[in-house]
């Protein structure tokens, strides 16, 4: 049953107080969040889940050029499987629902679908219903939340005299959510409550979206991302070793032993701001070794020149994709180190991947990432896939476009901190499962 208008305007007006409360308090306890990998509990075989990483990497990587591109990417033909990478699991209202929202640095809205959904895709959890939710209220079109970002929000005529704040998001693979702009308590876990958080409630959305969602927690650098919303200082994710089954962990606001369980020396490197793509995480990649040789490859081949190219980190991509020209002679050089026969492409796509022999564990050359500032020293199983039914090693890295994309598998068991108030990134060696 709808409210009636005062009592909406009434529950608006005190979600709006309680944000400008949290806006005020700067000494926010750490929110933390858990997530969990879309293909974790699906019991597949590790070659099967090698292979749909690769595939939703080179949909990924389409869509993120899209989005910084004049002209629209394709992504290609996919096999339906879930295009998500980590789903952040929370609940939003008063009492609270669950909703499961993929985790995406390489975008800004928060929003899940809602009852009454004009055209919504399939999803496990029930639909958001904003009339069982006593804290829940639209936002005006005249309120700073709805003034963030108008490239996203306006005003909307619900009848002749009632208006309120819409969206309209789309992103680079043409998926699209349009609904209103509203604010509500969101609950995490432990109980953590934050009370008149801005969100999207999705009445139409159409795109490559899946049943394992509801809607997305958009992580950038925009205001309507929710560090930005937050006012938090930083954030930072661990992800723990995606063949298992083990959930990670989102921090906001951490606490001043962050590095406590590193494993290591703490790395820290600029964050690079782009005014053309101010959403994604630029990053200043200066060079690759592998083994003990610096590769050739000059630092403009990971540079960011008038919107186009560089080198983000991103929680939603699988695996790291280089431009050809780099890639080539990354795959070159690791092939002349490691001295084992190549398997034939057409057996192993997307990987490249050579015969190991049965029941051993053969010598691979290090893969060394270097940033401006700081090296990220892969260990062995963030850029090897170990295929020992088959007697095969492949290198986990893919060929990709024109920009540089740190992925996820990348980053597993490895603490990395987005200091925002500084405007850098730190990453540390750590056991996740422990965080």
């Amino acid at each position: 049953m709808k409210q009636p208008i005062q009592t909406r305007r009434l529950a608006l007006w005190i979600a709006l107080l309680a944000a400008l409360y949290v806006s005020l308090c700067n000494a926010a306890a750490t929110v933390r969040m858990q997530i969990t990998h879309a293909d974790a509990g699906c019991g597949l075989a590790g070659r099967e889940l090698m292979q749909r990483m690769a595939l939703r990497s080179r949909a990924r990587a389409a869509r993120l050029l899209s989005s910084s591109a004049s002209a629209p990417v394709s992504p290609g033909a996919y096999d339906g499987a879930p295009l998500t990478e980590y789903l952040v699991h929370l609940a939003i209202g008063t009492p609270p629902q669950p909703v499961q929202l993929t985790l995406d640095t390489g975008s800004d809205l928060v929003w899940t679908q809602c009852q009454p959904c004009a055209v919504c895709f399939n999803q496990s959890l029930p639909y958001f219903d904003t009339s069982r939710s006593s804290t829940n209220a639209l936002l005006p079109c005249d309120s700073t939340q709805c003034k963030l970002d108008p490239s996203v929000t306006g005003c909307l005529n619900l009848n002749q005299t009632v208006q309120t704040c819409a969206y309209y998001s789309s992103y680079g693979d043409n998926s699209v959510t349009i609904g209103l702009l509203e604010a509500d308590t969101f609950t995490f876990v432990a109980g953590t409550s934050l009370p008149g958080v801005t969100f999207g409630c999705g009445l139409n959305n159409t795109g490559v979206f899946n049943s394992n969602e509801t809607g997305i927690a958009g992580f950038g650098r925009g205001p309507l991302s929710l560090p930005s919303q937050l006012k938090v200082g930083n954030f930072s994710h661990c992800f723990t070793t995606i063949t298992e089954a083990v959930p990670s962990t989102v921090l906001l606001d951490l606490p001043a032993d962050l590095f406590s369980n590193g494993q290591g020396a703490v790395q820290t490197t600029p964050l690079i701001q782009d005014a053309k793509n101010p959403t994604f995480y630029y990053l200043a990649l200066k060079g690759i070794t592998v083994g003990s040789t610096r590769l050739p490859v000059p630092e403009s081949a990971f540079a960011l020149t008038n919107g186009t190219g560089g080198t983000i980190i991103d929680s939603g991509t699988s695996i790291t994709s280089l431009p050809p020209q780099v890639y080539q002679v990354v795959r070159d050089e690791f092939a002349a180190q490691i001295k084992l026969p190549m398997v034939p492409g057409n057996t192993t796509d997307p990987y490249f991947c050579f015969s190991a022999p049965s029941q051993a564990k053969p010598d691979v050359p290090k893969l060394v990432l270097h940033f401006e500032g700081a090296t990220m020293d892969l260990p062995r199983e963030n850029y090897v896939f170990e295929d020992a039914g088959n007697s095969m090693i492949c290198l986990v890295i893919n060929e990709g476009n024109e920009m540089t994309i740190i992925g996820n598998f990348q980053q597993q068991n490895m603490h990395v901190l987005y200091d925002l108030q500084n405007n850098m990134l730190s990453f540390v060696a750590a056991q996740c499962d422990k965080l």
